[in-house]
Order: structure tokens, then sequence, then C-alpha cells
């Protein structure tokens, strides 16, 4: 390849990131989910639109698969393990015996509505079954939900993928006549089996090397650490194992452990996988041919509204009934069962191993997945606020990053008073830091400065707290409990406790934006006095 070449295919590259990019906030204004844009600029660029020709579904599944391991490695490592901690025995039901079920009901729906041979009907359950990891992160994590909602949802997106290749590997090389229910289910708990004790394995040795690894740059640090969940995948993939378990479990390890510059790790992180997003969804644009889509219209919403009315439903209400899941937040977990690329590339297996009618398989998935991404998410925070599920009045959670100090064992952390946060308002002795703990630097309106005990905090103040590793724990919850709650918070009942969020009644007149009401004037010359116990 010629410095022309790699030139111009650079210029390309830039061009279609921004187009994408441009393409998403034109989406989001409109309430089209992001990942639809970036579809219709693969389109856009394809055969048919500026001549752009790319039919290599072979090449397609390599890359998307690639794509997908850093979309999950991200996902690991920006979820709160505090989050899904009490979901994972039923997030882990859901992405096995839910998968199986919702398999089981599509397939029987496809096969008696469009009249398809049992292996292609298999096929066509086991492609849409699986919730895309992407496109649940990108639009729950925008919803108001509960903790433990939410969770679960994230945690069944990034644990059902691996049931799911299974199982459309198994269709497309045999179909029905050579794997026996026994062997696939041998095979079912090898790779997940394999995967996950790969996953946590480099998970933890990842933990171990880092730690112990000083490097010249703070830079490095997330690259190093994305690098290990990469390493995970591709160990188990060796092995014949998971490597998306193996991804999303060591990431997951990782992104919870206290390791340095955990925020440069997340922002890093999140432009990996926004880039993995882009690059998947164009190059599944570029893949489909427009002239064939018309004829799977009709296919696609009959298969699509059994898997949306009937199998998501039933898998959800058969797989949590040990649970004691409430109905409403079953009914959310239905509808929240969102596609998006993961169906589009698993669909190009069959296309890979030669299935026949698995053409039309992939422009029904195509189909499938714009027709109900477009019907379901936009949908989503209608239907939260409709169940009682929003969470009102209760300010948004810290963004804390800890950099080492290690001469003196201690922490610097770096939190912003973000906008709807209770603690604007509250003075800074309000804040009952836990001793030695104590704020050393704030920044407001570009200009800092070091606060004094009646120094009120605003919106948009950036604070430098200074701790000791063992009292960093009990500081972290303090603040977070007065930025959910205020400086009324432990009388309130929130305690800062990341996994067990406390539901905040506010004053019917109060919203989520008011500050805290003010103290009384202390008397002249006296410092503000201090309305709340110690949290």
């Amino acid at each position: 390849m010629t410095l022309d070449q790699i030139d111009l295919l650079m210029l390309a590259g830039a061009g279609t990131v921004l187009v994408s990019v441009t393409a998403a906030r034109v989406a989001s204004r409109a309430g089209v989910p992001m990942l639809l844009a970036y579809l219709g600029v693969g389109l856009l660029l394809g055969e048919y639109g500026l001549g752009l020709r790319f039919d290599d579904a072979e090449l397609a599944h390599a890359l998307g698969t690639a794509a997908l391991a850093v979309i999950l490695v991200e996902g690991g490592l920006t979820t709160r393990f505090s989050d899904i901690r009490p979901v994972l025995a039923p997030a882990a039901a859901l992405a096995t015996s839910g998968v199986l079920i919702s398999v089981g009901v599509t397939a029987v729906g496809a096969r008696l509505l469009l009249d398809v041979p049992w292996q292609l009907a298999l096929l066509l359950g086991a492609v849409v079954s699986s919730t895309d990891a992407a496109a649940v992160f990108s639009v729950l994590r925008t919803l108001p939900l509960p903790r433990r909602l939410a969770g679960l949802v994230e945690a069944e997106s990034g644990l059902n993928d691996a049931p799911t290749v299974i199982l459309v590997l198994a269709f497309s090389a045999t179909g029905l006549t050579a794997t026996s229910p026994l062997e696939l289910l041998v095979e079912l708990i090898y790779q997940l089996g394999v995967g996950g004790a790969v996953g946590v394995a480099v998970g933890a040795a990842g933990v171990w090397f880092l730690r112990r690894l000083t490097l010249p740059a703070s830079g490095l640090y997330p690259i190093a650490t994305f690098a290990c969940g990469i390493l995970a995948f591709a160990a188990a993939g060796l092995a014949e194992a998971s490597g998306f378990l193996a991804a999303y479990l060591a990431a997951l390890i990782l992104g919870n452990a206290r390791l340095a510059h955990r925020r440069a790790t997340v922002s890093v992180a999140e432009g990996f996988g926004w880039i993995a997003q882009i690059g998947l969804f164009v190059m599944l644009g570029l893949l489909v041919d427009p002239r064939e889509l018309p004829a799977a219209i009709l296919p696609a919403l009959a298969v699509g509204s059994v898997l949306l009315l009937l199998a998501r439903p039933l898998s959800v209400l058969l797989t949590l009934l040990p649970f004691n899941v409430p109905l409403r937040e079953q009914i959310l977990l239905s509808w929240a069962g969102l596609r998006g690329a993961v169906p589009i590339v698993l669909a190009t297996i069959p296309v890979v191993a030669g299935v026949g009618g698995s053409e039309q398989l992939f422009n029904i998935v195509f189909v499938l997945v714009v027709v109900f991404t477009l019907l379901q998410a936009p949908v989503l925070p209608w239907l939260a606020q409709r169940l009682g599920l929003s969470r009102a009045g209760v300010g948004p959670d810290l963004q804390v990053e800890a950099a080492p100090l290690d001469v003196i064992d201690a922490d610097l952390l770096h939190l912003s008073v973000e906008p709807g946060s209770r603690m604007h308002g509250v003075y800074v002795r309000e804040l009952r830091l836990p001793p030695p703990a104590a704020i050393t630097l704030v920044v407001r309106d570009g200009t800092a400065f070091v606060p004094e005990p009646d120094t009120r905090l605003r919106r948009a103040d950036q604070l430098l707290v200074v701790t000791t590793s063992h009292v960093r724990d009990r500081t972290e919850r303090r603040l977070r409990a007065v930025a959910r709650a205020g400086r009324l918070a432990h009388w309130r009942g929130e305690t800062g406790e990341p996994d067990r969020p406390t539901e905040v009644q506010l004053p019917r007149t109060a919203t989520s934006t008011d500050p805290p009401p003010a103290p009384p004037a202390p008397p002249s010359g006296q410092p503000p006095s201090v309305l709340i116990s110690s949290g």
C-alpha cells in the first residue's frame, strides 16, 4: 500500500467518523436512536449510494466480532459492580434460560408465519434473541431508572451474547441432525465455564499487574487497562471458549478495582466504544443491499411482533418467577430488550456457513432491528414514567477521579457539582467529611481558591478532595449522599451506598433542580450553623 493510498484511506475514515458524529447529533435531536444514524451513513456510502462496494460477509463477521469485543470491554469498564451484584442471578437466568425460551417461541412463530425450514426458523430465533449491549448501554444510561433495574438489563445484555453465539454456530453448522441436545448443552457449559474462568483470571491478574506498574505517562494507564480486556477475549477465543463473556467479566473486574486514573480510563474506553460502534454500524449498512430490503419488511414485522409481544415477555415472566421481580419491572424489562448490531453480526454467521436462505435471513434481521429499535427506544422514557419507575427528585451521582499519592498513602479525588446535584447550596462545613479528608481547592468560573468552612458550594464547582486510603470509602459515601439528598442526607436515610440507593421523598413543591433551603442567618460575626447530623 502506497503513502497516497494510506492518505486516502485516512481521509475516508476521518470523513466517515465526522459524518457519523454529525448524523448522530441530528438523530438525537429528532429522537431517533444513534445506531440508526450510523446504519444510514453506511447505506449512503454503499454501492447504491456514493458507490462504495462491500459484500464480504466473512470479513464483516470477523470485523464485527472484534468491534463487539471492544464494545463489551467498554461496557464492563463503565458498569458499576455494585449496581449489578444484587441482580447477577436473575441476569444470568435471563441470559441463559431466558434466551432458550425466546429462541424456541420465536422459532415456532417464524416456522408458522413464514413457512421456512426448521433450521432457518431456529437460526432466526437465535439471532434475534440476544439483546444488544451497545444499544442498551447508550439508551438506558440516559434514563433515571432504579439502579437495580438498570443494572439487571445491562448485565443481561453483557452476558447473553455468549449463549446466543453458541446456538447460532450450532444451528449454522449442523442444523437439526448431527448435534444432540446433550452435546449442545455440554458445549454451552464448556464455553461459558471456560470463558468465565478466563475472564475472571485475566481481570484479577490485570488488577494485580496494574497496581504494581509505574508508567511514565498517565495516558498509558487507560490503554493498558483496555488491553487487558481485549487479552481476555483473545485468550478465551484461543481456548475455543466464549470470548465475549471473558471480555465483559475481565473489564467488569478492572473497572471496579481501585486503579489509578479511573476517570481517564472510562473516557478512553468510551472513545474506543464509540469508534467501534460507528465502524460496526457503518460497515453493516454497507453490507446490506437496499434493493432486497422491501421484500423483507413483512417477514420482519411478523417475526419482530412475535419476539416483542410474546417471546420476550414470556421469557422474562418464566425466568424471573423465582426472583420475585415486580410485574411493572417485568413489563419494562420486556420492552427494554433492545436489538442492535449483535443480531446483524450474528446473521452473517449462516451466510458465511452457506446455509440455504441465509441471505433472506440477513435482510429480515436488518429490517427487524431498524423498525423495532425505532419503535422501542423512544417509548422507553414514557413507559418508565407510566410504570412509576423513573427516579424523580434524586440528584445525580458523583463522577470521581482518583490519582495516587504514594508518598503519604493518600488519594486525590476530583468531583463536580453537577446540574441537579443537591450539593448545590451546601456549606463546606456541612459536608462533615471524615478526618483527615478535606476539600483543598475549589475551581469556580475558571478561578481556583482554597475554601473556608463557610464557603457555599455552587453548581459547576470543581472540587479537589485529599483523603487517606483508610477513610476514602467513607468520604466517597458521604459526598455521594450529600449529592443525592443535600445537607439532610442522613436524616432522610441516604447513606451514599452505590448498591442501595434511597428514594428521597422531597416536598411536593420542590424539584430535583431546586437548591436546598438556606440555613438560618447566623448571628453577626458567627459562622453559619450546621443543619445536618453526621452521615
